[in-house]
């Protein structure tokens, strides 16, 4: 049993897959076969974490299924359907100095270039196009707003992050 808070859900076990145990998985990760880099998984059962290790995994149509250690047939599988995935903290990749994961991004404040406190990010919503930082306003937002969506397009709108400040420069207008 681990603490909620350094664990990062990485996706989520789906249905049963055969009668050998196999289990689907919805990786939340850029390529789904990414998912299998980190070991072991945490799964969530019934609200506690509990450490798991796959032992085998291919792929399945467009999907993945993967076999977990000690798991030998669809009943014993079935106590993992629907559990989230996750790992802990310090199992992500070390990044390079001037990358970071969008997790990291979450509490920043966001300042423009005119020095305006436009809130914290909150999250951010991948559109396909380019991932978009939602940014809870400020109580007392001159503008009156409550939210600001802001597309995080680097050297057109995010300009500079600063993790150790955990700032974010954008160049965007308060009133958008």
């Amino acid at each position: 049993m681990t603490n909620t808070q350094e664990m990062i859900v990485v996706g989520r076990l789906g249905s049963a897959y055969g009668i050998r145990g196999w289990l689907k998985v919805n990786a939340f990760t850029d390529a789904q076969e990414g998912i299998f880099d980190y070991s072991p998984w945490y799964l969530q059962v019934q609200g506690q974490w509990q450490e798991v290790k796959v032992a085998n995994w291919r792929q399945h149509g467009k999907g993945v299924v993967c076999l977990l250690e000690g798991i030998a047939d669809r009943n014993q599988c079935e106590q993992y359907v629907n559990c989230e995935i996750a790992i802990k903290a310090e199992q992500l990749n070390e990044l390079p100095e001037d990358e970071f994961y969008w997790r990291d991004l979450v509490g920043c404040s966001v300042v423009n270039t005119q020095g305006y406190n436009m809130g914290e990010v909150t999250g951010i919503l991948e559109t396909g196009s380019n991932d978009v930082l939602e940014v809870k306003a400020m109580s007392k937002d001159a503008f009156g707003k409550r939210e600001r969506l802001i597309p995080f397009v680097t050297e057109q709108f995010v300009l500079e992050v600063d993790l150790q400040g955990k700032q974010i420069k954008v160049d965007w207008d308060p009133s958008f």
